[in-house]
């Protein structure tokens, strides 16, 4: 479970990266390229993948019984 919440937390982060690229229009060929609303949805994203992948780097790993 702590492997794909890392995961999801990962693409999160990259999806958001990306998404902040189109909406600055530093990444050019979409609709979303030069809309600032994507530069905002993007910075969320990318706030919640660190947010979740930091929670799961850190905290202590549930001890198997």
């Amino acid at each position: 479970m702590r492997r794909s919440r890392i995961t999801v937390a990962a693409v999160l982060l990259l999806v958001g990266l990306l998404w902040i690229g189109q909406g600055t229009g530093a990444v050019a060929g979409s609709a979303m390229s030069g809309q600032s609303m994507w530069s905002l949805v993007g910075g969320v994203c990318v706030l919640g993948g660190l947010v979740i992948g930091v929670w799961e780097l850190v905290r202590r790993p549930a001890s198997r019984r």
